[in-house]
């Protein structure tokens, strides 16, 4: 494939790719097809979108495209236990993750309930003392003073802590890779056990939780025609959820979130109100909001504070609590910057010692904050475009996750080493996975995993190309351009909003923002000038390059948002990457 305006190796050391020629012809047929606008098209053919799928594409329908929740594995008798302690007033207490998808789903169990007069325990597990999970003796103790356990977003492999729960009943809604056998409960829905199709794989538990409501108000419809809660209402649980898991954007997952942002946008629910005003949100709630302004301040209770803040928040409907628990939530996000970066200087430095061009990249430390660890992964497989595991170490043993890039599936290996004796515990999914492993083991463990990741074609991977979507001239940049591409959104993981390059452009001003960032303005020439940030840049090769640009022409490549302002609106460039032109 040719390189896009001939960039072979940019300032971040990419290579340029544009669109290929049968994308093009698309994109074009599309347009002469319908009267939509050309950019939009551009987009919609690059999904695979006809001329007449493309109408009800725009405006996704959970009517057309959400399944059966009977299609899941176990999903009537969950219901239907379910069910039987709302009629017979049983004592519930649900058992969450301390990440985003355990927030929501507990949050929209207890909102459920709530409707239907009744209160539920909401117990999260403390990330440091306890782990990931169901533990013995956390379930044996609810299941002392509760007829009824859910636990959500965890579960499928927790068989021992499970069965410590003798003298209560227990569900499972998760959506982690499954194992061989189940866990011995009432029922373990997880569109992700090994004896489900994986059609529905790519669903996060908030979503998997939400199917199962589905399913209680239709049981309780054909019993007797009761009337369940509104569920259209919780879509903002399931959205933000969704988001924050790094689920793909992709069929119903897409309609959940579309339908959850216009929930969000009226604001209603008031710890996500709170949570959004401590966010400084200051425009209709959009994908990125939810996953780089709302979600890491959720996430930020289990990270590095007290693990149930999220899912409280969530939850209440107590305006005062909200407050003060959005405010919280704030410090501790902040605070939680702080001890990532430290970890992530640290981490790079070992993992470049060890070398960066491994199958695997991955470092370990005394006492780096397990809340940081997947965090500070994610920053390392970026990077460096390789699978990558952190792992904090404590006493003899070490907590670590781990982050991987596309086609390489790291929760099935994490469980390969599991299952080898490896590791003490682990699992996750494809992209995402968390261990535990003895501090004697770390070295085997890695260079186990090294070549399981090499098997899969790892260790191949050079810098990842940069996907450039078309050329844009800074005069067609407008805002009505943007808004006409955002109905194809929502966009994120598996449907990336559209990257633009703008060719031979001159850099009229630079300024540091923050710490780190850069923010420039660059334009044509003819007098049409963007703003564009970089973020994170500013002490990079990208940033240098840029801040001292002395007069040189640039391409620029990014993504383009509407930026709000004091109640008006302009075009801004998020800035990715550059090359000087020729």
């Amino acid at each position: 494939m040719t390189d896009f305006l001939g960039v072979s190796e940019s300032l971040t050391g990419r290579r340029w790719l544009g669109p290929d020629v049968e994308a093009t012809r698309a994109a074009e047929l599309l347009a002469q097809d319908t009267t939509l606008p050309p950019a939009l098209c551009a987009v919609l053919a690059r999904r695979g979108v006809t001329a007449a799928e493309a109408e009800s594409f725009l405006e996704p329908r959970l009517a057309d495209l959400l399944p059966d929740p009977r299609s899941i594995k176990d999903m009537q008798s969950a219901a239907a236990r379910f069910l039987q302690a709302v009629r017979k007033r049983e004592r519930i207490a649900v058992f969450a993750d301390y990440d985003v998808d355990g927030g929501t789903s507990a949050a929209l169990l207890i909102t459920w309930l709530r409707h239907m007069g009744l209160q539920a325990t909401i117990y999260v597990p403390d990330r440091i003392d306890e782990g990931y999970g169901p533990n013995e003796a956390a379930m044996a103790q609810l299941a002392d003073t509760h007829d009824l356990i859910i636990c959500v977003d965890c579960g499928t492999l927790s068989h021992d802590p499970i069965a410590a729960a003798k003298a209560a009943d227990v569900i499972v809604l998760d959506h982690h890779l499954g194992g061989e056998t189940l866990p011995d409960c009432v029922a373990v829905v997880n569109p992700n056990r090994q004896d489900e199709s994986g059609d529905l794989a790519h669903l996060c538990a908030a979503a998997v939780v939400f199917l199962m409501l589905v399913e209680a108000n239709r049981q309780m419809r054909e019993a007797d025609g009761t009337r369940g809660p509104d569920l259209m209402a919780m879509l903002d649980l399931v959205a933000l959820g969704t988001v924050a898991d790094v689920a793909p954007l992709v069929g119903v997952n897409r309609a959940l979130v579309r339908q959850g942002l216009k929930v969000m946008a009226r604001r209603d629910r008031i710890g996500v109100v709170a949570l959004s005003d401590v966010s400084r949100m200051d425009s209709a709630p959009n994908s990125y909001h939810l996953g780089f302004l709302l979600g890491p301040r959720v996430n930020a209770g289990g990270r590095i504070g007290q693990a149930d803040l999220g899912a409280r928040l969530l939850s209440t409907d107590n305006e005062q609590e909200a407050r003060a628990l959005a405010e919280r939530l704030d410090e501790l996000n902040t605070e939680r910057r702080d001890i990532e970066a430290a970890v992530r200087a640290a981490a790079m430095a070992q993992a470049e010692k060890r070398g960066l061009d491994a199958p695997l990249v991955w470092a370990a430390g005394e006492g780096w904050h397990p809340g940081v660890v997947g965090i500070v992964a994610s920053r390392l497989k970026e990077a460096t475009n390789r699978p990558a595991i952190v792992i904090g170490l404590d006493g003899d043993e070490g907590k670590g996750s781990g982050r991987s890039v596309s086609g390489v599936d790291l929760g099935a290996s994490i469980q390969k080493l599991a299952a080898e004796g490896l590791l003490i515990k682990g699992g996750g999914h494809k992209m995402a996975a968390g261990l535990t492993v003895a501090r004697d083991q770390l070295e085997p463990a890695m260079a186990r995993l090294t070549e399981l990741m090499a098997k899969q074609g790892a260790g191949d991977m050079g810098p990842a190309d940069l996907k450039l979507d078309s050329l844009l001239m800074p005069t067609g940049a407008t805002v009505e351009l943007i808004s006409d591409i955002e109905k194809a959104g929502p966009f994120g993981a598996g449907a990336p909003a559209p990257r633009f390059a703008f060719p031979d452009v001159e850099i009229r001003f630079t300024k540091r923002v923050g710490e780190s960032h850069l923010k420039l303005t660059f334009g044509d020439g003819f007098g049409a000038r963007i703003d564009a940030i970089a973020f994170g840049a500013y002490d990079t090769p990208l940033g240098a390059a840029l801040e001292s640009h002395g007069g040189a022409r640039f391409h620029l490549a990014g993504r383009l948002e509407i930026n709000t302002w004091g109640g008006r609106q302009s075009v801004q460039l998020r800035l990715e990457d550059a090359a000087r032109a020729a």
